[in-house]
C-alpha cells in the first residue's frame, strides 16, 4: 500500500562532536521516504530549488521513490544549519532559510490520490490540513509538528489533529501541546484534542505509544532505544522514526495491535540507523538485511525469558 508524505526536501549543515558536514541532503519528507521505502511504496510532496540536482535526485531513485509530487522550483531550497556540541538529543538552530519553501503550496498529483496512507511531516499545519482535506479517502493518516507550530500557529494545529489517527511527537512537544509537565496526563490530554494515537520519541531512550479510547490513554507500549557506541548526527532520527514506523504498517494486511508494536520497533531500528553517518548517509547505504538482523536485537534486548 502507497504512502503519500508531504514535507520538507532541504539541504541541512550539521556539526557534531563526530565532525561537521556541509549541505547534506536532508528535511523531514527525505528521511522519511527513505526510511519507510524499505517497507512499501512512498510517493512525496514537496519544493525544491535550483541547487538540487541529479546528485540529490539519485538518493530517491535509487530507492524506487516516487518523487513526481517534488515541485522544482526558481531559487534555492529550503537550507538549515544547527549543531549537536551541548546536547545530542537537542539541536541548537544556527540559520535557517526557507528559501523556495518559503511560499510552497503543496500539489497532488493525481497519481498520488489512491494513496491510501497519507503523513504529514513537519510543515505549517494550515498546509497540512489542505492536503489532508484535499485526499478524504486514506485508509490512516498521520503527522508530525514542532514547538513553533503549537507556540505561534496552535489554532490552526487543533485543525490539523480533529483528522489524525496518530500524531507523532517528542515529549516536550507533548507537554507544552498539553500545557502539562506530567507526560502520562499530557498523552492523555493530547488524545482528547483528536488523534487516536499518541507516539511520543524520546530521543536515544526510545518511544512510548499511547492508545487512546474515548480520549482516555487505556493503554500503552514502550519501544526501546539500541544502545549505540556512537551517535553521529541525530539530525534525521525522529523523522526516520516515523518513515520505519508508519511504513511497516503500510506493508501489513491488517492493522492488529501487533502490529502497531512491531511497527514501535521498526521505527526504533530505522531512527538507530539514520544516526549512525551524517544526513542521508547511512540510509542510503542500509540493506533490508541490515534492518531484520537489529530488529531481532530489539527484540531480544526486551525478552525477560
Amino acid at each position: 500500500m502507497a504512502i503519500t508524505v508531504v514535507g520538507s526536501v532541504a539541504f541541512d549543515s550539521i556539526e557534531t562532536p563526530a565532525g561537521r558536514r556541509e549541505r547534506c541532503l536532508g528535511g523531514a519528507a527525505t528521511y522519511f521516504s527513505l526510511s519507510a521505502s524499505f517497507f512499501t511504496d512512498v510517493r512525496v510532496i514537496a519544493v525544491v530549488g535550483e541547487d538540487f540536482g541529479q546528485e540529490q535526485q539519485a538518493a530517491f531513485n535509487a530507492r524506487g521513490i516516487d518523487t513526481r509530487g517534488i515541485e522544482h522550483a526558481s531559487g534555492k531550497s529550503f537550507f538549515w544549519e544547527g549543531s549537536y556540541l551541548e546536547n545530542l538529543n537537542e539541536a541548537k538552530t544556527h540559520n535557517t532559510e526557507l528559501n523556495v519553501f518559503g511560499s510552497f503550496q503543496p500539489k497532488i498529483p493525481d497519481a498520488y490520490r489512491d494513496s491510501e496512507f497519507l503523513f504529514l511531516a513537519n510543515i505549517d499545519p494550515v498546509l497540512q490540513r489542505r492536503v489532508r482535506e484535499a485526499m478524504p479517502d486514506v485508509k490512516l493518516v498521520a503527522g508530525d509538528t514542532m514547538n513553533y507550530w503549537i507556540k505561534d500557529h496552535k489554532p490552526a494545529l487543533l485543525e490539523v489533529l480533529r483528522g489524525l489517527d496518530i500524531l507523532l511527537i517528542n515529549d516536550t512537544e507533548t507537554k507544552m501541546l498539553a500545557g502539562n509537565s506530567n507526560l502520562v496526563q499530557a498523552a492523555r490530554a493530547v488524545l482528547n484534542l483528536g488523534p487516536r494515537m499518541l507516539v511520543v520519541k524520546h530521543g536515544e531512550y526510545g518511544a512510548t505509544a499511547f492508545f487512546g479510547h474515548d480520549g482516555v490513554a487505556a493503554k500503552t507500549f514502550r519501544a526501546p532505544a539500541l544502545p549505540l557506541e556512537e551517535v553521529v548526527d541525530p539530525t534525521g532520527a525522529g523523522d526516520s522514526f516515523a518513515g520505519g514506523f508508519f511504513g511497516y504498517l503500510a506493508s501489513q494486511k491488517e492493522l492488529t495491535p501487533g502490529a502497531f508494536r512491531r511497527a514501535m520497533f521498526y521505527g526504533s531500528v530505522m531512527g538507530s540507523f539514520a544516526v549512525e553517518e551524517f544526513g542521508t548517509s547511512r540510509l542510503e547505504k542500509l540493506t533490508r538485511e541490515e534492518i531484520d538482523v537489529r530488529f531481532n536485537q530489539f527484540r531480544e534486548l526486551t525478552h525477560l525469558d
